[in-house]
């Protein structure tokens, strides 16, 4: 940025880092969005198109952002976690708030034709976020317990609303007065014994909600022959590779003017060249592919089978 006499005015700015050392729990919510739905016509309560949009634009961003380890959606709303040690954008709250909320705002809008080919956009749609750091691991692991709890609730309420709406006939004034003070069993009940809907067997998605998780990918095995043993065309694959020119100029150049190879390396060389493979191979990390899952988040056996999920 050009130095000029104006220049001072960038001391208006105020840093806003992140506490370091700590979680980083990116949430975003669509704005107006019950607007937004009525519009363009969503179905009731849940809208499958919708959902599923919702989970390519998060899925999008977790692509895009490798520090995001870990994200979960309900309705027009989706939480990313980002790695404790995340560097992103020197960990300034409104560059990466504005930046996340944007990219995922711009994957909706561009991919909202392929779950609605016949209802174009006729207004675009907007999204709020905010960023909530957290100490410990108890508290990612609650946070996201609550948001399930939250998807749970506000489902069966929904659910148990447009039945009474789209099949039992009543307004909305009449559905938000039956259920008023109803707690969870009466909603189960009302749903089997006047529409005989099993509140259990709806669909995961929406009584738990959309994970967006990282799992490594495996990498192809060698083909085998009759005796178990690989073929060997495998073999040369992995170990022959096309000559190195660069290698066998380095090689020619150890001989030298009588003809004779240059002395061996050194028992200290070998040594730093055994450190700089292991740190290599330290740094190498599996690739990775981000999954969707429609499960229980709020147990232990999530977040057991992924143990190193908060570890970074």
């Amino acid at each position: 940025m050009a130095n000029s006499k104006y220049a001072y005015v960038r001391s208006f700015e105020l840093p806003d880092p992140i506490l370091p050392d700590t979680f980083m729990v990116f949430r975003l919510d669509g704005h107006s969005f019950h607007r937004f739905s009525d519009v363009h016509d969503f179905e009731k309560p849940n809208d499958v198109r919708a959902l599923e949009l919702m989970d390519h634009a998060a899925k999008s961003v977790m692509e895009e952002y490798p520090d995001i380890v870990l994200a979960f959606g309900e309705s027009d709303e989706y939480s990313f976690l980002l790695k404790r040690s995340t560097s992103l954008y020197n960990r300034r709250e409104s560059k990466i708030v504005t930046t996340l909320t944007s990219y995922f705002t711009s994957c909706y809008v561009f991919n909202w034709s392929k779950y609605f080919p016949d209802k174009p956009l006729q207004y675009p749609p907007s999204f709020d976020g905010r960023i909530v750091p957290y100490p410990a691991e108890k508290h990612i692991r609650d946070y996201f317990a609550w948001r399930q709890a939250d998807t749970h609730i506000n489902n069966l309420y929904n659910t148990t609303f447009w039945a009474l709406v789209l099949q039992g006939g009543q307004t909305t004034t009449e559905a938000h007065a039956t259920l008023r003070g109803t707690f969870a069993k009466d909603k189960h009940e009302i749903l089997f014994s006047r529409f005989k809907i099993n509140y259990n067997q709806l669909d995961a998605r929406f009584r738990k909600g959309s994970i967006l998780v990282r799992e490594d990918v495996e990498e192809p095995r060698p083909s085998l022959n009759q005796d178990g043993l690989p073929k060997q065309s495998s073999i040369d694959a992995q170990t022959h590779s096309p000559p190195d020119p660069i290698a066998d100029s380095e090689a020619s150049d150890t001989v030298t003017m009588g003809g004779t190879s240059a002395s061996p390396p050194s028992e200290e060389q070998k040594k730093n060249e055994k450190k700089e493979k292991k740190g290599k191979k330290a740094k190498a990390k599996p690739p990775t592919r981000v999954v969707l899952l429609h499960c229980d988040i709020i147990k232990d056996d999530f977040w057991n089978e992924r143990p190193l999920l908060l570890a970074e």
